[in-house]
């Protein structure tokens, strides 16, 4: 699966997701991006994004995402 690690998450959390192609916003060319492109950008580059940015949903229309795409630990 491959897994976007949102800004806010430490990078070192790639490690603990053995088995994923796991990137960080970073990595992904991403980083400073606003939440209201992030999980557009995010659906074009991996099956899930991870962040802990509770408003994020609050700021997207989540109608017609995939259940992964966004989805908070």
């Amino acid at each position: 699966m491959r897994v976007l690690l949102d800004e806010c998450l430490p990078e070192r959390l790639q490690d603990e997701l053995p088995g994923h192609q796991v990137l960080t916003a970073r990595e992904a060319g991403l980083a400073g991006k606003k939440n209201g492109l992030l999980p557009e950008l995010a659906a074009t580059q991996s099956d899930v994004l991870v962040t802990i940015d509770r408003s994020l949903p609050a700021q997207q229309n989540m109608t017609g995402r995939t259940p992964g795409c966004p989805c908070h630990v």
